[in-house]
């Protein structure tokens, strides 16, 4: 066989390996092959490849004009097709399917697979109920393979978290102006109530210093506690049971973004701010002071200290709180340089109570006129449902502060929850954490039980003591209650003094200066919030400092909202990316083309204006500016909506502004990129019909060509 004929037949069946039409040509090449094996002579073999050369070169001429023909015409028939994607995409969900969906979600966010694969009706029921309690009650899951070994490090994690848990619970329900049991209460059935429905493993659930005092600035402004003490703490539950409520309803409709509202600065200036009013506040109890001011800024209650230590006080409360102060923090010491000794800061507490009321007992230093706790009611909570209070004066300020200790606990708890979840590695869901906080509280409210929360301190106490799953709750609960049963009548001799020096023990970790100088050097405005935040609750209140600290927050958002971002757009060379000049000043303009992106998530009567302006006063200054150079005049301009997700009748009646503007300037607008609740109120408002369903694109870089061909035909005509 000749080569020439082999190479011509080898080239054929290349060419048809990228020729549209494959079959036709890999036939040919079969024939050509089999006239190769039939023909003999070399002049024959001649003729052939002259042939084939010939035929090979007019089917390539073919085929390049066609193929470019192809391209040309799938490139434009892809391009409309893309553009109808834009235009016509399916209707978005409504208002009320997205809230039935979201609260479907949170009750059962498996039940609808069990519904649509499950082909009979009483097996699909089943399927759903029994997702809906995996839902509600997580340790079913977990709970089916809790072995032994598990148990025993969540039993001496739970021992050594009530060891912590009694004193605390003591000395926060005094803070919160309660009998020390409602304290201890507190740490009984709310943590027992979490354990069935909580799905973090390591936070610790009772009472803690910021809502204790929380409950207490705001109440006693309402109620006396020491004139009333039964409606006092009516009241108390009343604001519970709320407070329960709102944290439910808050994770049933998904709206864990209200927690949100106290930002991260925020809650980094009001728990410092809490914290040294806390601390001022157990002066009363350190310096054992009768008469005591009932406000909590610092200008207050510096002037009832020093008014008090004119008067008679008794330093032996002083010197016995100083030492046991002392005790708690050097164990902490140790157990911060020693991993291993870690327990020994935990049950520093419970040994600092027993030591001093054993002293106080022997001395009878209660005589001297050291401040003990005295009776303290012991037994099993007493049922308090009927003490909620839902008619008279106090309702509407009970469920204001109901929601504000709502929004406090669940922020401190959440945080908390996530920040141990996150070195765990698995993942915390905020609105099922809500619910399961919200039906704590709410059984709490029933139980003679105060708002309860996560605890920092107790959280890492229970993480280093290294428990497995939220079985250590229970265990903590069931220590607590053994003492309320049995240990009650020996606390009778603690000093109110160790009770004030186990509070401040837990304060330091309140007070976070590091994050605070970090918020100043990444965020200005940030760190006013934090410095609203720790001034209001420092000098004014914690209503203040909280209101502070939103206001704030508000205005940042509202401001960032009314001016929005407006960028000029160009194309990075070497690619096809169009990004910001200001950003990136090697970005290239291109000519007669104005491309502005409109870095607002929401185009609305707070912004369009001041969007219209601006866009407006870019084009009069580049037109301005080009006016030596016909070329570099504005022709079109293109809105990139990219970042844009919802627009409303503003901003709809300010892009047609725009649009009209802009036409009577002989100037054409083009949309890339609009946002499926975008261009879905466009078409309803007959904006897409005025701009032209040819002016709306997937991208910039597709409204850049089009808006360039569309520049040169006009010319050219």
């Amino acid at each position: 066989m000749g080569s020439p004929i082999s190479s011509r037949c080898q080239s054929i069946y290349d060419f048809s390996c990228w020729k549209t039409n494959r079959k036709v040509l890999h036939l040919l090449n079969q024939i050509i092959k089999i006239l190769v094996a039939e023909l003999t002579t070399k002049a024959q073999l001649q003729e052939l490849s002259q042939t084939l050369h010939h035929t090979m070169h007019s089917l390539q001429i073919e085929a390049g004009s066609g193929e470019q023909l192809n391209i040309e015409d799938g490139s434009r028939a892809g391009k409309a097709e893309r553009a109808e994607w834009v235009i016509n995409p399916p209707a978005p969900p409504g208002l009320c399917h997205e809230i039935i969906s979201s609260i479907k979600k949170a009750v059962c966010p498996n039940g609808s697979k069990h519904f649509s694969s499950s082909t009979k009706q009483t097996r699909s029921r089943t399927a759903g109920f029994v997702s809906f309690l995996h839902n509600l009650f997580p340790i079913l899951i977990w709970g089916r393979n809790y072995k032994a070994t598990k148990f025993r490090n969540d039993l001496m994690a739970g021992l050594t978290l009530a060891s912590l848990s009694i004193p605390q619970s003591i000395g926060y329900a005094n803070l919160a102006n309660l009998q020390p049991q409602y304290g201890l209460y507190t740490s009984v059935v709310p943590p027992l109530v979490y354990a069935l429905m909580g799905s973090s493993r390591e936070i610790a659930i009772g009472p803690v210093a910021v809502v204790s005092m929380l409950l207490s600035s705001m109440l006693q402004n309402v109620v006396d506690p020491v004139a009333n003490a039964s409606a006092y703490r009516k009241l108390v539950f009343t604001v519970t049971f709320f407070a329960g409520t709102f944290q439910f309803l808050f994770g049933l409709f998904r709206l864990g973004f209200l927690v949100d509202f106290l930002s991260h600065a925020a809650i980094v200036g009001f728990m410092g701010g809490a914290a040294i009013v806390i601390g001022l506040q157990q002066l009363k109890g350190l310096l054992g002071i009768s008469h005591f001011t009932s406000k909590t800024d610092v200008v207050s209650v510096l002037k009832a200290v020093f008014r008090s230590l004119h008067d008679q006080w008794y330093p032996l409360n002083f010197v016995l709180g100083c030492s046991f102060l002392i005790f708690i923090l050097f164990t902490r010491f140790i157990g911060r340089r020693n991993k291993k000794l870690f327990w020994l800061s935990a049950v520093a507490p419970l040994i600092s109570v027993v030591l001093s009321t054993a002293i106080v007992f022997l001395s009878k230093a209660d005589e001297r006129g050291v401040k003990i706790v005295k009776h303290i009611k012991g037994g099993l909570n007493p049922i308090s449902a009927h003490e909620l209070q839902f008619s008279g004066q106090h309702v509407g300020q009970a469920a204001k502060i109901g929601l504000i200790s709502a929004i406090v606990a669940l922020t401190e708890a959440i945080a908390v929850g996530r920040s141990f979840a996150s070195i765990r590695g698995y993942h915390l869901d905020g609105n099922k954490e809500m619910v399961a906080m919200g039906c704590m509280n709410i059984a709490g409210s029933i139980t003679s039980c105060y708002v309860a929360t996560g605890s920092f301190s107790r959280t890492a106490v229970n993480f280093s003591a290294g428990c497995e799953t939220v079985v250590s709750n229970i265990v903590m609960a069931i220590a607590v209650f053994v003492s309320l049963e049995l240990l009650t009548r020996l606390l009778y001799y603690t000093p109110m003094a160790i009770l004030a020096s186990i509070i401040l023990s837990a304060l330091p970790g309140l007070i976070d200066i590091r994050e605070a100088y970090h918020i100043w050097k990444v965020d200005k405005l940030d760190f006013l919030a934090c410095a609203g935040a720790f001034l209001g609750v420092l000098f004014a209140s914690v209503e203040i400092g909280l209101l502070a600290a939103v206001t704030i927050s508000f205005a940042k958002i509202i401001l960032n909202s009314i001016r929005p971002s407006v960028e000029g757009l160009g194309k990075l060379p070497g690619t096809d990316i169009f990004c910001e000049i200001n950003q990136y000043p090697m970005a290239i303009k291109t000519p007669g083309i104005l491309i502005v992106r409109i870095n607002s998530g929401l185009l609305c009567f707070a912004n369009a204006s001041f969007i219209r302006e601006r866009i407006m006063k870019w084009v009069t200054e580049k037109n301005d500016e080009a006016k030596e150079n016909s070329k570099e005049m504005t022709q079109a301009v293109i809105l990139d909506l990219s970042t844009v997700t919802n627009i409303d009748t503003s901003g709809i009646c300010a892009l047609e502004e725009v649009h009209k503007n802009l036409v009577s300037h002989n100037i054409h607008l083009a949309v890339a990129s609009p946002r499926w609740q975008v261009i879905h109120k466009l078409k309803l408002a007959k904006v897409v019909d005025k701009i032209g369903r040819d002016w709306i694109f997937l991208s910039v870089g597709e409204a850049v060509d089009a808006c360039t061909s569309k520049m040169v035909n006009f010319s050219s005509c």
